[in-house]
């Protein structure tokens, strides 16, 4: 499949960390479990959380760091709670431009850390879950978030990686 994640490498740790084959591998399993079959294209910004912090104030109202933030092409939301999104169509040329992604560096190590996972297993998560909402999947209405978390365990399954919800399964209080 034919996919491109182009990263703006604003926090060289990022690169150390070696997001770029992260988020390849990432998009391709996230779109191939979709069924999008190619020409699909994100940015990806690789931050830290005090640029996070702006953008999250300048979109979101939220001055303060979070791990990640997602601005869709165009709006693909599903009307109904627990429905699922159209498929987006690629333009005439073939590509898909899917939107923006940004990811922060301090945030994301810091839970990951206090989880018990890798930065690398987290960040791969955070990617996945950026990417879906890209293709309009959301949290924010509880069937909404029921589709969505079930994607996300399913595409990090095929990954290789844990259930990222388990744990709040486990600890009602988490």
């Amino acid at each position: 499949m034919n996919h491109a994640v182009d990263i703006a490498f604003e926090d060289p740790r990022w690169e150390s960390a070696g997001l770029q084959t992260l988020a390849d591998r990432a998009a391709a399993a996230t779109l191939a479990h979709l069924g999008i079959a190619s020409g699909a294209e994100i940015v990806l910004l690789a931050c830290d959380d005090a640029r996070i912090a702006v953008l999250n104030g300048d979109f979101r109202d939220k001055p303060v760091p979070t791990n990640v933030l997602s601005w869709p092409s165009e709006e693909r939301g599903a009307r109904d709670e627990g429905g699922m999104p159209g498929t987006p169509q690629p333009d005439p040329d073939g590509t898909l431009e899917l939107g923006d992604i940004a990811i922060a560096y301090d945030t994301c190590a810091a839970e990951a850390a206090a989880a018990g996972k890798t930065l690398p297993d987290h960040a791969c998560h955070l990617i996945v879950h950026g990417i879906l909402h890209l293709l309009g999947y959301d949290h924010v209405r509880d069937g909404d978030a029921t589709v969505m978390e079930q994607l996300e365990i399913e595409i990090l399954g095929k990954l290789g990686l844990d259930d990222p919800y388990s744990l709040h399964l486990a600890d009602p209080s988490a």
